[in-house]
């Protein structure tokens, strides 16, 4: 009588390898396996092993990263009004450009 180990990986392996076989996969495939493992309490890696991220969906118009020179109390202001403090300042600029609002 034969006696088959079974090879164990590590977690770093385990996951390369769930990543590889993610990439194969059709995006039809992926909504399918997606769901089933989100479904199931007991799935592990589930946020990993998933093509799709948590979160917003992305907008229609997007915002543009750029590198900007502020005063360090223009900054301090609006950092001090807590998160969203990017956004008002895009709203103050907006207003000041004479633009509607974003919707």
């Amino acid at each position: 009588m034969s006696v088959h180990k079974r090879k164990t990986w590590s977690k770093e392996e385990a996951i390369a390898l769930a990543l590889a076989h993610r990439d194969s996969l059709t995006d039809e495939e992926d909504s399918k396996l997606t769901k089933a493992a989100l479904d199931d309490p007991d799935t592990a890696l589930a946020g990993v092993l998933t093509k799709r991220r948590p979160g917003r969906p992305v907008a229609e118009v997007t915002k543009t990263p750029v590198s900007i020179r502020l005063s360090p109390d223009v900054l301090d202001h609006y950092r001090s009004t807590g998160p969203g403090w990017q956004g008002r300042i895009d709203d103050a600029l907006r207003k000041a450009a004479g633009l509607k609002k974003r919707a």
